[in-house]
C-alpha cells in the first residue's frame, strides 16, 4: 500500500451549504404561494334564471313515461311484424314446395301414363303381326283363285274370303284402336297443359293476394299508430 494523505471533512462548510440550499428552496416556495394568491380566481357572478324549461317536474316524468311506453309499444309492433312476416315467408316456402312436388307427381303420372299407352300400342302391334301371320299361314294352305274360281267359288275360296275380310276387319280395328288411343293421349295433354296453367294462375293471383293482404296490414298499422300519435299530442297539448 503506497502513502496516503487523509484530510478531514470541514462541517462547517458543509452546513453552510446545507443551510444555502434549505433557504433558496424555502424562498422558492414562499414565491409559488405568493403567485398563487396573486392568480388566485375571483368569485362567480351569474344573473339569476329559472332552469327546467317551461314544463313542471310532473310534466316531465309523465312525458318521460308516455315516452318509454311508446317505445315498448313500438318494439312489440315490430317484432310482431318481423314473426308475421317469417311466418308469411315459411308459409310461400311451404306452399313453394307443395306446388314442386304437386308437379313432379303430375309430370310422374304422365310419364306412367305415357308408359302404359306405348305399352299397349306395343301389345297391340304384336297382337296384330301374330294375327296377321296366322293368317297368312292359313292362306298359303288354300289355293290361289283365279277367274274361273271367282265366277265358281268353292268351300276354299269361301273361307279365302272369309280370313281376307277377317285380316282387313282386324287392320282397321287396329288403326281406329291406335287412333282413338293418340286422341286420347293428346287430349290428356291438352287437358294437363291447361290444369297446370290453370294452377299457375291461381298461384299467381293467391300470392299476389298474400302480398295485398301483408300490405293493407301494414298500412293499417301504420295509420293506427299515427293516429296514436296525434291523439297523445293533441292530448298533451291540451
Amino acid at each position: 500500500v503506497g502513502p496516503y494523505v487523509l484530510i478531514t471533512p470541514n462541517k462547517t462548510r458543509r452546513n453552510q451549504l446545507q443551510q444555502s440550499k434549505l433557504s433558496f428552496a424555502q424562498k422558492e416556495l414562499n414565491d409559488l404561494e405568493q403567485w398563487k394568491e396573486e392568480h388566485r380566481p375571483g368569485p362567480i357572478k351569474l344573473v339569476p334564471q329559472r332552469l327546467g324549461g317551461k314544463e313542471s317536474e310532473a310534466q316531465a316524468r309523465q312525458k318521460q313515461q308516455m315516452m318509454l311506453m311508446q317505445s315498448k309499444y313500438q318494439q312489440k309492433h315490430k317484432r310482431e311484424e318481423y314473426v308475421k312476416a317469417k311466418k308469411a315467408a315459411e308459409e310461400a316456402e311451404i306452399l313453394k314446395k307443395k306446388a314442386i312436388q304437386r308437379e313432379k307427381a303430375e309430370r310422374l303420372e304422365v310419364k306412367k301414363r305415357q308408359q302404359e299407352m306405348q305399352r299397349r300400342e306395343t301389345f297391340l302391334e304384336d297382337q296384330y303381326y301374330k294375327t296377321d301371320e296366322l293368317l297368312n299361314r292359313l292362306d298359303l294352305g288354300l289355293p290361289k283363285s283365279d277367274s274361273c274360281q271367282i265366277a265358281n267359288r268353292g268351300p276354299e275360296s269361301t273361307a279365302w274370303s272369309r280370313s281376307h275380310t277377317y285380316k282387313q276387319t282386324l287392320r282397321e280395328d287396329e288403326n281406329r284402336r291406335l287412333e282413338e288411343m293418340k286422341q286420347e293421349q293428346r287430349r290428356k295433354a291438352e287437358l294437363m297443359e291447361c290444369k297446370q296453367k290453370q294452377e299457375e294462375e291461381a298461384r299467381t293471383r293467391a300470392h299476389q293476394n298474400e302480398q295485398r293482404r301483408v300490405n293493407n296490414a301494414f298500412l293499417d298499422r301504420l295509420q293506427n299508430k299515427t293516429q296514436h300519435n296525434s291523439i297523445y299530442q293533441s292530448g298533451y297539448s291540451g
